[in-house]
């Protein structure tokens, strides 16, 4: 089964619904580890908002924790690791590059036109990951 798994998260409940389904998959293999990401957006938004760079590593570690706790209770090996740029390719270059047997993360479930707009993160790993990609919705 999976042995390589990449958690993307950003703290919300659907990141969270992503990090038990994880853990379900990881339970499959004794010798898997969960890599948990977190994705620091390097948009003028968070540096307006987080000008302190102390406060921001805080945050952004206050969202990484429920995930990391969850992991943690089910014993299951994982590391965190944050990285920085737009949300969907950096998932993507670093499940590319890193070899990763399935990248596991949340949607938000945008209708049609909001993901036509917007985007979808999900939606962008899914078709340039070159591994399995498990959306929870």
């Amino acid at each position: 089964m999976f042995k390589k798994i990449l958690l993307a998260t950003d703290g919300s409940d659907h990141a969270i619904r992503a990090a038990e389904k994880a853990i379900d998959l990881a339970k499959c293999n004794p010798e898997s580890v969960i890599h948990v990401i977190y994705v620091v957006d390097s948009s003028k938004t968070e540096v307006l908002e987080n000008w302190n760079t102390t406060g921001a590593q805080q945050k952004r570690k206050e969202k990484v924790r429920p995930t990391e706790e969850k992991v943690k209770a089910a014993d299951i090996s994982y590391e965190v690791e944050y990285l920085r740029g737009e949300p969907g390719p950096t998932i993507v270059n670093h499940a590319n590059e890193k070899d990763f047997d399935v990248v596991v993360l949340g949607s938000r479930g945008l209708n049609r036109f909001q993901e036509l707009v917007l985007g979808s993160v999900s939606h962008k790993v899914a078709k340039r990951a070159h591994c399995a990609v498990l959306i929870i919705k």
